[in-house]
């Protein structure tokens, strides 16, 4: 998965990859190798070359992506980015007058569905959360609409290219 991140007012690219037992960080042409241990949510531990890090996640509601990374005593604010994402949000005023179709980005599993059959939600809405790569991803909503069919449930293994749900 790549995405574009901004650390401390620094713009860097990150390419993520789950490589069964570790996963796979390229942050500016540099390999991270690491061991990842969720303890509870919002808090992991990262083991890299030997070293073990404890760390938190926290988010920032008000900034919509944004997250501070906590390591140690240091804090870290970050603000996250899907370029797909955005590429597909730009295409988003297509689906005015048709069915918006919630697609899994790549293979996972259900942990939430936030809505049910039927629900009107608005664009940003959250549809339903898949975890792949040890991270979970809010899908949401690009248009204002009702939606008509919800595909899956908590504990659903999905592929890429699942239509999770469809707004109308």
């Amino acid at each position: 998965m790549k995405l574009d991140a901004n650390i401390r007012d620094t713009q860097t690219a990150i390419q993520i990859r789950d490589d069964g037992e570790q996963v796979l960080a390229e942050i500016d042409e540099r390999v991270y190798r690491l061991d990842v241990r969720q303890l509870s949510a919002g808090r992991y531990t990262l083991i890299s070359e030997g070293q073990v890090f404890e760390c938190r996640v926290e988010e920032t509601p008000e900034s919509g992506k944004a997250v501070t990374v906590v390591v140690g005593t240091k804090e870290f604010p970050i603000a996250l980015t899907d370029p797909k994402r955005l590429r597909s949000a730009a295409s988003a005023s297509a689906h005015l007058g048709e069915a918006a179709r919630i697609v899994a980005p790549m293979p996972g599993k259900v942990v939430r569905v936030l809505v049910e059959a039927g629900a009107e939600v608005e664009p940003g809405d959250g549809i339903v959360v898949v975890e792949a790569m040890k991270m979970q991803n809010e899908m949401k909503s690009p248009k204002a609409g009702k939606v008509t069919a919800l595909n899956v449930q908590p504990g659903d293994t999905v592929n890429a290219g699942d239509v999770l749900a469809v707004i109308e």
